[in-house]
């Protein structure tokens, strides 16, 4: 038994029932610290989709999820967000061994989604309308109604977190579900569901159906019973996603990717910004979205951010992600070559490499492991400055003036997150203004990952913002109503 909740990772969730996919098939989970076959999940198809719209909106149109008030609704995401800390334990492991994240960092993905229920329970009955001053003779007001079906297809990278903040404001604004996870990292989706289930969560309100991408993902995507998607991914297959929901004129949130910039005035506090320099660009590996893979460093203190990160990426341990250490294995033999691609074009560019973290002697050698790394003297041009690695490699950027950095951040097509580390306070406005982003942060990186605070991008980064109250309002449409009455 792969866990203590009781799900078979082989079934997926329609309704009220765990059932096979209706081909009868099922796909390898791969554990990326060892490479051996972790389990076997579900190869959901069309005909598994066309279930699991069907009832997700029986579930709006005749079922108890489709009563329930605002407040009922938010009384049953706390119950699940409860059940979710309860179980917090055997979510990190699964999520160690499915994604290859270090144990505290799976801990962490399940306290994020807890705290994700926890906040949209308490705000499912927060979201009012207005009443508009309007002409003589009439009342005009406005209130918000669910979409009905959506759609969500989650990464592999960080699947609790991502799921909190999509499908927990879609159920928070009374829409029904159908997820569909990555199919390299579903074990903690499915646990959830099964969470959820025996915490109360109605029948329907989630479906979960795994499979391919190109199978089960594009299906979902091009199906004429979903009224929303919300998509996490990259910018290709992003794209792929937006065309077929234009099909059915249906909106879509794409959150896409990125190339992050770190930004170190002369003037910034090293000692406080260091940690963060280096761990939002390794953490998970880093496959995150949002992960600092450019450091861009003034001059006075390009030599001293150098030699210091250094040092840190020297003391850095990779190995496997049970053994709770400072960085885990990547999560697919693919992604492992698509890392290592890059590491070869910096050796074959001259580019100094500043440091590479060690790999522990006992790491397994079927592994997906790549070495942490700190590349230096990066062109702002080159493809390591351009592109997004989605892996534990970290580039150096000299800049002079202010006009340079922000020339230098948004020199990408990218714009998803940045930070600034300067102790001047008009600069940090200028900056804040100037980066062209969906979020900045000022002497930090992150703001400890807030639930409350908007995410999203611009440029190839994507459009819409999830998390906070914002998603709300995405997860929702404005209805007007006039009513003249003399």
């Amino acid at each position: 038994m792969i866990s203590n909740i009781p799900f078979d990772p082989r079934l997926m969730l329609i309704g009220d029932a765990w059932r096979d996919a209706a081909g009868g098939d099922t796909l390898p989970l791969s554990n990326p610290s060892d490479g051996s076959v972790l389990a076997n999940i579900a190869r959901g198809g069309a005909e598994d989709v066309d279930a699991a719209v069907a009832a997700a909106r029986h579930a709006l149109d005749h079922g108890a999820w489709g009563r329930m008030t605002a407040t009922e609704r938010g009384r049953v995401l706390s119950a699940v967000g409860r059940a979710v800390i309860e179980h917090a334990d055997e979510l990190a492991r699964l999520e160690a061994l499915d994604v290859g994240k270090p144990l505290r960092q799976g801990r962490g993905d399940a306290l994020a989604l807890a705290r994700y229920l926890e906040f949209y329970g308490g705000a499912a009955d927060k979201v009012h309308g207005d009443t508009l001053p309007y002409q003589a003779g009439f009342t005009a007001l406005t209130w918000r109604e669910p979409h009905g079906v959506t759609a969500h297809i989650v990464p592999w990278n960080y699947p609790m977190q991502i799921v909190g903040r999509s499908v927990g404001a879609a159920l928070a604004m009374g829409n029904a579900c159908v997820l569909k996870p990555a199919e390299e990292a579903c074990l903690t989706v499915l646990a959830f569901a099964r969470i959820a289930q025996q915490a109360g969560l109605p029948p329907g309100a989630l479906n979960v159906v795994t499979g391919l991408g190109e199978e089960a993902g594009a299906a979902l995507s091009a199906h004429g019973g979903i009224d929303h998607i919300s998509f996490t991914g990259s910018v290709a297959t992003g794209s792929l996603v937006q065309a077929a929901a234009a099909k059915h004129t249906i909106p879509v949130t794409l959150e896409l990717g990125g190339k992050s910039p770190q930004i170190v005035f002369d003037d910034a506090d090293l000692d406080a910004a260091l940690p963060y320099l280096v761990n939002a660009g390794i953490q998970n590996a880093g496959q995150t979205c949002s992960a600092a893979s450019r450091i861009v460093v003034q001059r006075g203190v390009y030599d001293e951010v150098m030699r210091r990160m250094a040092e840190r990426y020297r003391a850095l341990r990779v190995g496997p992600a049970l053994s709770d250490l400072d960085v885990g294995p990547v999560i697919s033999r693919r992604q492992h070559g698509i890392v290592s691609h890059y590491l070869a074009v910096a050796r074959d560019s001259g580019l100094p490499i500043a440091a590479q973290a060690e790999l522990v002697p006992d790491a397994p050698a079927g592994g997906y492991y790549v070495r942490p790394t700190l590349v230096a003297d990066v062109p702002e041009s080159h493809g390591l400055a351009q592109e997004e690695i989605f892996g534990p490699v970290q580039v150096l950027i000299p800049f002079d003036a202010e006009a340079d950095a922000v020339r230098i951040a948004n020199g990408t097509d990218y714009g998803l997150v940045a930070a600034v580390w300067t102790r001047d306070g008009g600069r940090q406005l200028r900056m804040a203004r100037a980066l062209k982003c969906g979020q900045v942060f000022i002497n930090n990186y992150g703001a400890g990952g807030g639930v409350e605070l908007p995410f999203g991008g611009v440029k190839r980064s994507g459009h819409g913002r999830e998390k906070g109250f914002e998603a709300l309002y995405g997860f929702s449409s404005l209805k007007t109503v006039a009513i003249h009455h003399g």
